[in-house]
C-alpha cells in the first residue's frame, strides 16, 4: 500500500492539519492501492497564503529565468516520465501502453508548446507605430487555484501549471483525489527542477471540501478548473462573491458528421477516437451524424469496429482499452446504455454488463447504438464511456442543425472530400474546435469551448494569455 498523506507547501512536504485518509482504488481490480488524504480549509489557506507570499518574487523575476525552469522541469519530466506511467495505470486504468504514449506524452507535448510560446512572447510592447509613447504590458493575475480532472492528469496538470508559471502566476494545484498519485510526482518534478518556494503548492482533496475553499478563497485571483459542466457552473458562483477570473475547461458532446463522399476509413477513425481512454475525454466524437446514402454502412462497419476493440488489463502491454474510473462512472454508463435500449435506439455493439472474461474491475463493453435521434437521453447527455450514437441526417443544413442542437460545443468533427464543403460547415459550427477529414489541431493551437462546455483558452500563446492581465500605460518614456 502506498502512503502519501503529505502534501507540497512552500516548497516543503507537509503534514495535513487534521488528516483525512481517502483510499485510492485500481479501477482494474476494485482494490485500493494507496492512501491519500483529503485536505480541509486550514490545509488550503496555509497553501494559499504559501501562494500570495511567492507571488511578488516570482512576478518579479526575469521570463527568461521562468522559462528556463520549465526547461529544467521538462528534463526532469521525460527522466522520469515511466513513473508517470505507472501511476496513471494504477489510479485511473489507461493502459499501460498508453499511459507510456499518449498520457506522459500529452504532458511533455504541451510543455514543449508552451516553451516554444514563452520565447517569442513580449510581455512588454508597443500599442502601434502611430503610439511611440505606449505600451500594452501583460502582468501575471495574481494567485492561480488550478483543478485538474482525472481522465488525462498530465495533459491537464501541465496546461494548467506550466502556463501559469511562465506567465509569473503562483499557483495551488487541487488535482483529482481519484487519480492523485501522478500529481504528487508532479510536485516533486517542479522540486527537483528547482522552483522557488511558494510559487508551486499541491493539495489533495475532494470538490466539495478543497475545491469548495479555493474556489472561494478571497486570496486567489483566479480558478482555471477542468471537470463537468455541473461542477463549473458550482465553481463560478461560489467564486463570484470574490469577482476573481474563471476559466473553465469542460464537458462536451461532438458531432461526427459523414458526408457520402467520405474517405473509407472515416468511419473506423471515428469509432476508434471514441473509444480511446475508454470514452473518457471531453473531446470524444460520441455523436456520429451519417448522411442516409451510407447509412446503412456505416453503422454496419461502426459495429464491426467497436467489437473489434480488446477489453484488458491495464497493467498489461498491448493495445487495448482498460476499465472507466470508478464504480460511480460505471454504474452511470450502465444507466444511461439502459436508457437507450428503453428510448427504442438499436443496439448494434456491446451494451449492458461487464465484457466477457471479466468477474471484476469497472470494465465497460464497447458499445454502439443506431437509430439515434438528436432528443434521446445518450445522445443529450455526456455519457464519458465507450458509448457510440449514430444518428442519420439527409442535408447540409440538417447535419448542422443536429451538431448544433446541443448545450454543449467543444470539439466537432467534418468528414468530406469536398473543400468548399468542409470549410463551410466548420466555420458554421458552434464550437471552440473543429477538425476535417482527421486532422488533429497543429502545435501551439488552442484548446477550448464554447456555451456550456466553458470559456478560455489552454495551450500555446493562448493558454498563457489567460493567466495574464493587461495594462496600458500612456506617456512611456523612450530616453
Amino acid at each position: 500500500m502506498i502512503e502519501k498523506r503529505e502534501f507540497y507547501i512552500n516548497g516543503a512536504w507537509v503534514s495535513p492539519e487534521t488528516p483525512n485518509d481517502y483510499p485510492v482504488i485500481d479501477p482494474s481490480t476494485e482494490e485500493p492501492v494507496a492512501v491519500i488524504s483529503l485536505a480541509s480549509e486550514a490545509d488550503v489557506n496555509k497553501a494559499v497564503a504559501a501562494a500570495k507570499a511567492a507571488f511578488p518574487g516570482w512576478m518579479a523575476t526575469p521570463p527568461a529565468e521562468r522559462l528556463a525552469l520549465v526547461e529544467k522541469l521538462l528534463e526532469v519530466y521525460q527522466a522520469r516520465s515511466e513513473e508517470l506511467a505507472q501511476a496513471m495505470t494504477m489510479a485511473m486504468g489507461a493502459p499501460i501502453d498508453m499511459s507510456r504514449n499518449n498520457q506522459v506524452g500529452a504532458g511533455s507535448y504541451h510543455i514543449k508548446e508552451f516553451i516554444a510560446a514563452a520565447r517569442d512572447f513580449e510581455f512588454i510592447r508597443p500599442l502601434s507605430d502611430r503610439a511611440p509613447n505606449d505600451r500594452i504590458v501583460y502582468e501575471p493575475v495574481g494567485v492561480a487555484g488550478l483543478i485538474t480532472p482525472w481522465n488525462w492528469p498530465m495533459n491537464q496538470i501541465t496546461l494548467k501549471v506550466v502556463a501559469a508559471a511562465i506567465a509569473g502566476c503562483t499557483m495551488v494545484l487541487k488535482p483529482s483525489e481519484e487519480s492523485p498519485l501522478d500529481a504528487l510526482l508532479f510536485a516533486e518534478f517542479m522540486h527537483e527542477a528547482g522552483f522557488p518556494p511558494g510559487v508551486f503548492n499541491l493539495v489533495n482533496g475532494n470538490g466539495a471540501g478543497a475545491g469548495t475553499a479555493l474556489t472561494g478563497h478571497p486570496d486567489v485571483d483566479m480558478i482555471s478548473f477542468t471537470g463537468s459542466t455541473r461542477a463549473g457552473i458550482a465553481i463560478s458562483k461560489n467564486a463570484a462573491d470574490t469577482l476573481k477570473r474563471v476559466h473553465l475547461e469542460l464537458g462536451g458532446k461532438g458531432a461526427n458528421i459523414l458526408f457520402a463522399d467520405a474517405d473509407e476509413k472515416a468511419v473506423k477513425r471515428g469509432v476508434l477516437h471514441m473509444m480511446q481512454n475508454t470514452g473518457q475525454s471531453c473531446n470524444a466524437p460520441s455523436r456520429m451524424l451519417v448522411q442516409r446514402e451510407i447509412y446503412d454502412a456505416a453503422v454496419e462497419e461502426a459495429a464491426r469496429v467497436a467489437e473489434s476493440v480488446k477489453v484488458g488489463d491495464p497493467h498489461e502491454e498491448g493495445r487495448h482499452i482498460g476499465p472507466v474510473v470508478n464504480k460511480a462512472q460505471w454504474d452511470k454508463i450502465q444507466g444511461l446504455i439502459q436508457k437507450g435500449i428503453e428510448e427504442g435506439a438499436r443496439l448494434v455493439a456491446g451494451g449492458p454488463g461487464l465484457p466477457e472474461g471479466f468477474n471484476r474491475g469497472y470494465y465497460v463493453k464497447p458499445t454502439v447504438f443506431a437509430d439515434v435521434n438528436n432528443q434521446m437521453t445518450i445522445a443529450r447527455e455526456e455519457i464519458f464511456g465507450p458509448v457510440l450514437s449514430i444518428i442519420p441526417f439527409e442535408t447540409e443544413e440538417e447535419a448542422i442543425e443536429i451538431a448544433n442542437d446541443t448545450p454543449y460545443g467543444l470539439t466537432n468533427y467534418v468528414q468530406t472530400q469536398d473543400g468548399a464543403r468542409a470549410n463551410r460547415v466548420a466555420l458554421k459550427l458552434r464550437s471552440g474546435m473543429v477538425e476535417i477529414n482527421g486532422k488533429s489541431r497543429s502545435f501551439g493551437a488552442p484548446f477550448g469551448g464554447m456555451k456550456q462546455s466553458g470559456n478560455g483558452r489552454e495551450g500555446g500563446v493562448f493558454g498563457i494569455e489567460d493567466f495574464l492581465e493587461i495594462k496600458s500605460i500612456g506617456g512611456w518614456s523612450n530616453d
